[in-house]
């Protein structure tokens, strides 16, 4: 799936302004961004319900408005709607007849989902995490090669995002499937999406994986040590800050474990601890987005 040059204004507010990512298949991807960083415009656009003013999306290099037999190609849930009075089961095969898809395949994705139980009741019924799970079938009807999910995990309890969690990176990485999840709950991102998409005022703020952005974003290595004085003078260079964090403890920043190891071996320091604070997704997210944030506030850009 690549989006290129995506814009899109409405009135006077520039929703998303020349935005470009690639989502690549066998990975599970994070589309992150703050409320009103143009994350669902641009999924809108990307699914053809918005025409932009510029750019385009395509999937598998071809525009979602020409696919034939879209369903078989990309499985989407932006929104949960269903008739509360028919059954799971009976939602589920309304999609099969407008798609062209045999009914027998309602009840395989309930089955995959979980739902099977829970087929023959009225979906008006249905808690909001089983909506999450009849909204997932709906979308893996055609059993497409490309799913774009928005915020998949709403409403799920901790044993059904556990369940979310597995599920997408067994679609992603065991049947190659290319996988986009939009989401707010940065900590369940970070343990399911491989790679990950940041948006802010509707520009592109950042791109990679979750590794990537985690050694760009080193936080400080701890280094305990009876030789502190002499640590400090091994490691000092450009770049390089030391600051006291206790009696025989330093913080180090600007070097990796395995640099300040060296140093100090090669200096004779003896060493008690060298440990590594690395950022996690959520300090990541937001040192990216505050910029974005701010700009936001100040031009009117909304999502």
């Amino acid at each position: 799936m690549e989006v290129r040059g995506l814009t899109k204004t409405f009135g006077s507010v520039t929703a998303v302004d020349s935005l470009s990512f690639t989502v690549e298949p066998g990975q599970v991807t994070g589309f992150l961004g703050p409320n009103g960083a143009g994350k669902t415009t641009t999924l809108r656009m990307a699914l053809g319900l918005i025409t932009p003013d510029r750019g385009t999306t395509t999937i598998g290099g071809t525009p979602y408005a020409a696919l034939r037999q879209p369903a078989r190609h990309v499985g989407a849930v932006l929104e949960t709607a269903f008739h509360p009075g028919r059954s799971g089961r009976d939602h589920l095969r309304v999609y099969c007849r407008a798609a062209g898809l045999p009914a027998s395949r309602a009840d395989e994705v309930l089955a995959r989902v979980g739902l099977t139980p829970a087929a023959r009741r009225k979906a008006g019924n249905y808690s909001l995490g089983m909506r999450q799970r009849l909204g997932l079938a709906t979308a893996l009807l055609g059993d497409p090669r490309v799913l774009v999910l928005d915020e998949p995990a709403n409403g799920l309890d901790p044993e059904g995002i556990q369940w979310l969690r597995g599920f997408l990176r067994h679609l992603a990485h065991d049947e190659g499937r290319t996988v986009l999840i939009s989401s707010h709950l940065l900590s369940e991102v970070e343990q399911t999406a491989d790679r990950v998409v940041i948006v802010g005022a509707g520009k592109l703020v950042r791109e990679g994986s979750l590794d990537e952005l985690r050694r760009e974003s080193a936080g400080t290595v701890t280094v305990r040590t009876p030789q502190a004085d002499a640590l400090a003078a091994a490691v000092a260079g450009p770049g390089v800050a030391v600051t006291t964090a206790g009696p025989g403890a330093l913080q180090v920043s600007g070097l990796t474990t395995d640099e300040i190891g060296h140093r100090a071996f090669v200096a004779g320091v003896e060493l008690h601890e060298l440990s590594a604070r690395t950022s996690g997704l959520e300090e990541v997210y937001f040192r990216l987005t505050a910029g974005a944030e701010q700009y936001a506030a100040t031009s009117g850009s909304a999502s």
